[in-house]
């Protein structure tokens, strides 16, 4: 049965360290899967923010620019143009044509909209609700089940800050013809200043938040790996070289002089304690050749007295 009692030592010593880097990976790991889905995340969160911030940007153009230049035209023909939500989609529509942001998703959830595609499911209206009570935080963002699969999400309140805004949503008889029209006049009124009517989302798959830390954490890992395995190669190199090296000599040596050849010297190649180990096996080796030599000395005498007699 092998045990590590029959080990050599560079084999105990390689044991050693490949326990060491087995529990240093396990925690490293957790702690870096941990940190880098933080991370993920975190830029992720970033990225949406920045999103967002562009369109709003867009949505208040629309308001403050285009809306104006196109208003009576709008009385006769509905114009989505003039809408700052359909604006705002248009121009995500264009910004998911690059490779960086194909896999974001916008949407503005309304719970009483004027188009009926805006309207918010059922987790889109929770979180209104949430934004509606006093004190509600800016915005969420967490990670929610959907029919597609997990989404990673940052949701913030759709506010009506604007009296330009009340001119489709306040009473039917404000807004335009044309859109009423379009969509009716049952749906998309009754909006107050300053009221929550909304959220804005911007949402990506979970998938892509942990296939990002997932891809890091293997180049991290990968990198500590490797460095381990020279540094086991380095270790057990200095240690064959110095250490075992040596000890192998001195047991050759200590063995010769166990059979009787006292002139056998361990030769001393360090100052360090293999060195000061080898001054201590010259002086045991010194010391038994004198015993020795006593010894024949005392037999010698007592063999001439024998003989004498």
């Amino acid at each position: 049965m092998l045990t590590t009692s029959n080990l050599k030592l560079g084999q105990k010593f390689t044991l050693m360290l490949l326990a060491v880097f087995m529990a240093g990976i396990l925690m490293s790991g957790i702690a870096l899967s941990r940190l880098l889905n933080y991370t993920a995340q975190a830029e992720l969160t970033s990225k949406a923010l920045m999103l967002m911030e562009t369109m709003n940007s867009v949505r208040q153009y629309t308001v403050d620019e285009i809306r104006p230049e196109i208003s009576e035209r709008s009385e006769v023909e509905f114009l989505p143009e003039t809408v700052p939500s359909y604006s705002a989609h248009r121009v995500f529509e264009t910004l998911q044509s690059q490779p960086e942001y194909q896999d974001f998703f916008y949407k503005e959830a309304v719970l009483d909209p004027t188009n009926p595609k805006d309207k918010a499911d059922e987790f889109e209206a929770t979180l209104i609700s949430a934004f509606q009570r006093p004190e509600s935080p800016e915005e969420f963002h967490n990670f929610r089940e959907a029919p597609g699969g997990k989404l990673y999400y940052i949701a913030r309140p759709i506010q009506i800050k604007q009296e330009a805004c009340l001119s489709c949503h306040s009473t039917a008889d404000r807004a335009p013809k044309s859109m009423i029209a379009l969509y009716g006049s049952q749906n998309g009124f009754g909006w107050e200043l300053d009221e929550i009517v909304g959220t804005q989302m911007i949402s990506v798959p979970a998938q892509t938040v942990f296939a990002k830390a997932r891809r890091s954490l293997l180049i991290t890992l990968g990198v500590f790996t490797g460095v381990f395995a020279i540094a086991i190669f380095l270790v057990n190199l200095w240690l064959k070289r110095y250490v075992v090296r040596p000890l192998n000599r001195m047991a050759a040596t200590a063995e010769a002089v166990s059979t009787g050849d006292t002139k056998a010297e361990f030769i001393k190649r360090s100052e360090d304690e293999v060195g000061k180990l080898t001054d201590s096996f010259n002086r045991m080796r010194l010391s038994l050749q004198m015993a020795m030599q006593r010894l024949e000395r005392h037999r010698g005498r007592r063999k001439g007295g024998s003989q004498s007699g």
